[in-house]
C-alpha cells in the first residue's frame, strides 16, 4: 500500500536516515507546464529547519526529476523523483534499537513485519511525506490550468484556535507567519505556546482548515466513491492525523430547517445561499468551496523521561534525544494541500473517463 490515487497516481519510496525518499507519479496528463521553482517551493514550505518553531534537522530537500518531463512539460509517462537525505543523525536512535517508544509506530510494525527501521522510524517517519509534497505539487500546476485552487492554513494549535469562518480571514497571509495562521494575532500567540511547549521539552497538537476553491460540479461517485470520503482516506494517512471533518461536520446543534443548502436562480446559474455541506452534497462535488479540517494530535517523541518496555517486554525508560518538533502543524500545512490537491485532480480525471465512457 505505497500507491495512492486511481489514475493520478503517486508511489513513494524512501526511510527516513535511508539514502533518499523519492517517488513515481503515474497518469499526470501531458501537457502541463512544470515551474520548477513553484514545486521547489512547496518542499520549502515542508523542510525542516525554517523557522525557530520546527525541528532544526537542515535537509536541502531538493528534488530532481529523473523522467516524465521534457522541454518543462509533463510527457504523459511516469514521472520519476528523487531527494537526498543529507543530515542523518542515526546516533541519535541509538538508544531505542530495542525499545518501543510510546505512541509511535514501533511496536506495531515490529509484531507486523518481524523487523523494524528504528532509526527516526524508518519508513513511518513524516519525512517520508515529502514524495507527497511532490506530487500534491505537480497536481496543484495541473489543478491551476482548471481555475482550481488549494489553499490550507492552521486554523488551531491547542486551546488557540480561529473562531471565525474561513471566508472572514485573508488567506493571501498565510505565509506571512512560520505558523501559517492567516490571523496575525492569533499567530502571534500559537508561536508563544508552541515556544512555551518546546522549553518543556513537550509537544502540543491542533487544526489545519483546507479551502478548494472553483471545484466543478460533478467530482466523486455517489455510494463508494464518495468525494469527502477520498479526502477523509487521504488526510487520515497523514502522519499524525486523528479526525477528520467537512463542511459543518460535528457541529450538530442546529435543526436540519436551520442549515439546509437552499437552492435559487443566481441571475440562470444555480446556487445556493449557505455552504454548510461543505461543498460535497451525496458524496458529489456541487461547485460550491469545499472546506475542510483535519486534526492532527501532539507529535509522539517528547523530550521527556517517559515508561516503556523493551523488546523483550520488559520494563523499562527512555528519554529520546535528537532533532523533533515540538507542533507538526506548520509544516503539515502543505502536506495537507498536496494530499487534496492529487485527490481533487483524481476525481477530476476519473469524472471525464465516466463521461468517456457513456
Amino acid at each position: 500500500m505505497n500507491t495512492f490515487g486511481n489514475i493520478f497516481r503517486l508511489t513513494s519510496y524512501g526511510e527516513s536516515h535511508g539514502i533518499a525518499i523519492g517517488g513515481v507519479i503515474d497518469g499526470c496528463p501531458s501537457g502541463i507546464e512544470v515551474d520548477m521553482a513553484f514545486v521547489q517551493e512547496e518542499l520549502n514550505r515542508r523542510r525542516p529547519g525554517q523557522s525557530k518553531i520546527t525541528t532544526p534537522r537542515k535537509e536541502s530537500d531538493e528534488v530532481e526529476f529523473l523522467s516524465g518531463i521534457y522541454e518543462g512539460m509533463t510527457t504523459g509517462t511516469p514521472i520519476g523523483f528523487v531527494i537526498r537525505n543529507n543530515n542523518q543523525h542515526s546516533s541519535d536512535y541509538d538508544n531505542l534499537k530495542d525499545i518501543y517508544r510510546p505512541s509511535h509506530a514501533d511496536y506495531t510494525y515490529a509484531q507486523k513485519y518481524g523487523v523494524r527501521d528504528h532509526r527516526g522510524g524508518g519508513r513511518s517517519s513524516a519525512r517520508e511525506t515529502i514524495a507527497r509534497c511532490v506530487g500534491g505539487a505537480l497536481a496543484k500546476l495541473a489543478l491551476k490550468q482548471l481555475g482550481i485552487d488549494v489553499t490550507g492554513y492552521t486554523s488551531q494549535v491547542g486551546h488557540i484556535k480561529l473562531e471565525n469562518d474561513y471566508s472572514l480571514y485573508d488567506l493571501s497571509q498565510i505565509e506571512s507567519t512560520p505558523v501559517r495562521c492567516p490571523d496575525m494575532d492569533k499567530a502571534n500567540e500559537m508561536i508563544t505556546l508552541i515556544e512555551d511547549v518546546k522549553s518543556k521539552g513537550d509537544t502540543i497538537g491542533g487544526v489545519i482548515t483546507c479551502v478548494i476553491k472553483g471545484t466543478p460540479v460533478g467530482l466523486g461517485e455517489p455510494v463508494f466513491g464518495k468525494l469527502h470520503a477520498a479526502l477523509g482516506f487521504a488526510m487520515l494517512g497523514i502522519n499524525a492525523v486523528k479526525g477528520f471533518e467537512y463542511g459543518d461536520g460535528f457541529d450538530v446543534n442546529h435543526r436540519g430547517s436551520e442549515i439546509n443548502d437552499v437552492f435559487y436562480n443566481d441571475n440562470g446559474k444555480i446556487n445556493t445561499r449557505t455552504n454548510h455541506s461543505g461543498g460535497v452534497q451525496g458524496g458529489i462535488s456541487n461547485g460550491q468551496d469545499i472546506y475542510f479540517r483535519v486534526a492532527f494530535k501532539p507529535v509522539a517523541t517528547v523530550l521527556m523521561l517517559q515508561d516503556t518496555v523493551d523488546t523483550k517486554g520488559e520494563d523499562t525508560n527512555l528519554k529520546a534525544r535528537g532533532r523533533h518538533d515540538a507542533c507538526v502543524l506548520p509544516r503539515a500545512v502543505p502536506i495537507v494541500e498536496a494530499m487534496a490537491a492529487m485527490t481533487i485532480l483524481d476525481y477530476y480525471l476519473l469524472s471525464k473517463l465516466n463521461k468517456a465512457l457513456i
